[in-house]
């Protein structure tokens, strides 16, 4: 057998064994899947015999998404109904790349923002649809337990197991550095609004910004500011313990390091599995997010300039030439492909998988493009300019905002459930390709989250910008398993089937030189 599957304490379902009935057979799927994750002295995901997952409890875990459990969606039978699969797929694509959507399309321009949207979902859902396809084009082997790593293993041998695994860390090492660094911006403006409101501290920011109840800010025009957190107290509240706090509770020089003491120890635990439970905040924070975006537009209105023939300070142009700032970033938006086959492994009507994908897909697209097209739109332009979107549009609210104060506390509370669960995932990739064991030491798994928790403080404190971290490792990793993997293994299939075509040569060679320019454009724009 070409691929080595390594021994695991379930049976594996062979072709044997096709008289088993349905239910016992997604229970062994099931349960082999949970004990691939870790080695066979691990027992971190394998449950004990007394308390064995039911079939219909799935956990699914994606960079920049959400880590959820669905319960009691099955037919009874370990399968999902198409509604639940489409919303399982929307899910866990939805994640803080979202938050970076209205300044892409800033970088981008309106109209082109708006067709890359729509044609980076397009070509990322073609290639997922080829990572899909990719395992059951393997002849004479069973594969019904594969991910899209082994089938990498299977056609590149040692390099695809290892190159896989550097992609595969480069996303969730990246989903990890883009947690702390916004982790650190929601706890400091929480922190600050907290602060204000228990002292009965008026604050006033220097930052530009409008007036009225609905304000919006621009925190890139105040550098010239010497303030550091560019406020001025100007009623109420001892001014010794307010410069005091300014002090000690600093965005980037303080606020990043105290998230150490509480995230370091959960990222040691052997089994992170209990934070699973609250992940369904990630749901809730986007549509809470969409609720807030709403409702905002409704309040400032329709702020876009169009006029080309007179000259305007606030004129919104339809191109840039950055527009592979967006590129980078939806690369990552998009991103599901190393997890899509377990996802839809479980569908009841597999013939319907195609379909429930783009389906899926469409829904993510449209929340992106609502998203986008609102906050940039109803951004208030004038007074202020749309080049004031900042990379996280919750910035351009003031820490009072109760709104936006909300939102900041659901996605704190979510993202300080899912690190660990990232960072748990990264310890399993890692440490059990070079020690056989996802836990071989309280010391490696200290030295592994110590360098870890390290590049995000380091991210926090001297480069927080989630939108230029997000669009480096969505193009670095979405090179690989976007657009060159799925499209060279469609092409090694189709060619050792006799059945490779000159034009299907030419639209993957191409779909490879767009991943690849992708990547490149990231540093040279």
């Amino acid at each position: 057998r070409p691929f080595h599957v390594e021994p695991t304490n379930i049976v594996n379902v062979n072709d044997d064994m096709q008289r088993v009935t349905d239910e016992a057979s997604a229970m062994n799927k099931r349960i082999h899947y949970y004990s691939r994750l870790t080695s066979p002295a691990d027992r971190a995901l394998i449950a004990p015999d007394h308390v064995l997952p039911a079939p219909d409890e799935i956990y699914v875990y994606s960079p920049l998404g959400t880590a959820f459990k669905v319960d009691s969606c099955t037919d009874g039978y370990g399968k999902n109904s198409s509604l639940v699969t489409i919303f399982m797929i929307w899910n866990t694509m939805m994640g803080t790349s979202i938050l970076s959507i209205p300044w892409g399309i800033k970088q981008a321009g309106f109209t082109s923002g708006i067709t890359l949207i729509l044609l980076m979902g397009i070509l990322t859902l073609y290639c997922c649809y080829r990572v899909v396809k990719s395992r059951q084009m393997i002849p004479l082997i069973d594969t019904s337990n594969w991910e899209f790593p082994d089938v990498c293993k299977y056609y590149f041998g040692s390099f695809g197991q290892w190159s896989s695994l550097l992609f595969s860390m480069v996303s969730l090492v990246g989903a990890m550095v883009v947690y702390w660094v916004l982790m650190s911006n929601f706890l400091f403006n929480t922190g600050k609004f907290i602060y204000n409101f228990v002292h009965d501290i008026n604050v006033t920011d220097i930052v530009p910004g409008t007036n009225g109840s609905n304000k919006v800010i621009c925190p890139s025009d105040a550098s010239d500011h010497p303030p550091q957190n560019r406020s001025v107290m100007f009623s109420s509240g001892n001014r010794t313990g307010f410069e005091l706090f300014e002090e000690w509770w600093d965005k980037s020089r303080t606020v990043p390091f105290y998230l150490i003491a509480v995230l370091l120890p959960l990222l040691n635990l052997k089994s992170p599995s209990f934070f699973a439970k609250f992940n369904v905040l990630g749901t809730v924070s986007v549509v809470y997010l969409v609720f807030l975006v709403t409702v905002k537009a409704a309040h400032l209105g329709i702020h876009l300039e169009f006029n080309w023939f007179t000259e305007n300070e606030f004129f919104v142009p339809e191109f840039r030439i950055l527009f592979p700032q967006l590129t980078g970033v939806l690369t990552l938006a998009f991103f599901i492909h190393n997890c899509v086959i377990t996802l839809l492994q479980n569908n009841k009507n597999q013939e319907n998988n195609v379909r429930d994908l783009s389906i899926a897909y469409f829904l993510v697209g449209l929340t992106y493009l609502y998203v986008g097209m609102i906050i940039f739109a109803s951004f208030p332009s004038p007074p202020l300019s749309k080049e004031c979107i900042e990379q996280n549009f919750l910035d351009n609210f003031p820490s009072d905002d109760i709104m936006s104060f909300v939102a900041r506390i659901f996605l704190l509370f979510q993202m300080m459930t899912v690190y660990p669960l990232l960072g748990y995932l990264a310890r399993v990739q890692l440490l059990r390709q070079f020690f056989g064991n996802a836990y071989p030491s309280l010391f490696h798994v200290l030295i592994l989250n110590l360098a870890i928790v390290g590049a995000g403080v380091a991210m926090a404190r001297f480069y927080p910008n989630i939108g230029g971290i997000i669009r480096y490792s969505g193009a670095t990793c979405g090179l690989a398993f976007v657009f060159v993997y799925p499209s060279l293994i469609y092409v090694i299939s189709l060619h050792r089937a006799g059945q490779l075509t000159w034009p299907a040569l030419i639209i993957h060679i191409f779909i490879i030189l767009l991943g690849l320019a992708n990547l490149i454009a990231q540093f040279l724009l």
